[in-house]
């Protein structure tokens, strides 16, 4: 295998752990922030993460629908992944592989970034 396949490889896996884990919050952790907390509606903005499909070259430029902007009730709102060990103490070196990788999907208010 090329380096070019080994990468979209890792790109194309990325991808579908971060929608598993989007739609469905198996296989990962999520944290909101005050903001989030604060609007006291974090089921349904949950529920538009979980269905969000909106990505682009422009807003996805590595294909690993790892982020995403949405309104709900006015406020914009952004959702991301970071991938870090199974320690948690510092980032997953190799994002691709669920069995030393923990998934963090963090809702903020676009503000509080």
């Amino acid at each position: 295998m090329s380096d070019v396949e080994g990468w979209m490889e890792d790109h194309t896996s990325i991808r579908e752990l971060n929608d598993r884990a989007r739609s469905t919050l198996l296989g990962c952790r999520v944290m909101v922030t005050q903001g989030i907390q604060a609007l006291n509606d974090i089921a349904a903005i949950l529920h538009k993460v979980a269905t969000f499909d909106t990505f682009t070259e422009d807003n996805d430029p590595h294909g690993e629908h790892d982020f995403g902007t949405l309104l709900h009730k006015g406020e914009t709102i952004f959702w991301k992944f970071d991938y870090y060990d199974r320690s948690l103490t510092s980032g997953s070196e190799n994002p691709a592989d669920p069995e030393v990788t923990v998934r963090v999907l963090t809702l903020m208010l676009a503000w509080e970034y």
